[in-house]
C-alpha cells in the first residue's frame, strides 16, 4: 500500500493537525488507512513534549500547548516547513533507530540540495549548520506506527526563540535556510519529499 502525500497550502492550527495526525494512526494501527507524509505550516504555536520542564518557558505570557510527541518545548511558525508522519514499522523494518537516521539522513540531504552543509548531533536529536539547529525531530511509537514528524526552519522569524529555551537550548543557537544563504528557496517543498519518500522505501 503506497503512502499518501498530502502537501497543504493554507497554515493549518496545531490543534486541527492533531485531530487528523491522531485518527490517521488509529486507522493504520487498526489496517484501515495508508501511511501518511503531510507537509504543512503552522500559525506562531509553542509546543511542549512529554519531557519538557517549566524552566525552558522564559516569557511566561506565552501560551504552551502540551502534546503527546518525545522532547521539549519548541516553536511553530510561519516560515517553517512541518512535515508530519504516520510510518508502519510493521510493514517495514521494527527498528525506530534506522527511522530516525532515515529522518535524519533525509534532512541532511534536503540542506545539501541547497548547499547547505548539516550534520546530525549523537549528543542533541535534530540537524546543525555550524553549532546552530536548523531542523527539530519529534517522535512517538505506539504498536510499532511511528508518528509525529520533524520541522525545517526555511524563512521563519528566529526572534520568537527568544521566548523559550527550544528543546532545552540556548535559544541563540538556532538557524534557518535565509540565515545562512539569505535566500527563500522556491518549489522545495516536493523535492523534500521525494527525497523523503525514497529513503523511507528503504526501511
Amino acid at each position: 500500500m503506497s503512502i499518501e502525500i498530502k502537501l497543504s497550502k493554507k497554515r493549518i492550527p496545531y490543534q486541527k493537525a492533531m485531530l487528523f495526525l491522531n485518527k490517521r494512526v488509529e486507522e493504520v494501527k487498526n489496517g484501515d488507512n495508508r501511511e501518511l507524509i503531510w507537509i504543512l505550516e503552522h500559525p506562531k504555536t509553542y509546543t511542549a513534549g512529554v519531557s519538557f520542564n517549566q524552566n525552558e518557558i522564559i516569557d511566561k505570557k506565552i501560551k504552551i500547548i502540551k502534546t503527546n510527541r518525545g522532547g521539549k518545548v519548541t516553536l511553530h511558525n510561519p516560515g517553517q516547513t512541518i512535515v508530519y508522519f504516520v510510518i508502519n514499522l510493521n510493514i517495514r523494518k521494527k527498528d525506530i533507530r534506522r527511522l530516525i537516521n532515515t529522518i535524519e539522513k533525509s534532512i541532511i540531504e534536503f540542506l545539501r540540495h541547497l548547499n547547505i552543509k548539516a550534520i546530525k548531533d549523537k549528543k542533541n536529536i535534530g540537524i546543525w549548520v555550524k553549532g546552530k539547529k536548523i531542523a527539530a525531530i519529534g517522535l512517538r511509537v505506539s504498536r510499532w506506527v511511528a508518528f509525529h514528524g520533524f520541522s525545517i526552519n526555511i524563512s521563519n522569524n528566529l526572534n520568537e526563540y527568544l521566548k523559550v529555551k527550544p528543546c532545552g537550548l540556548d535559544n541563540t543557537k538556532i538557524t534557518s535556510v535565509f540565515s545562512e544563504k539569505k535566500i527563500v528557496p522556491k518549489q522545495f517543498k516536493n523535492k523534500l519529499i521525494k527525497i523523503f519518500v525514497k529513503n523511507i522505501d528503504k526501511i
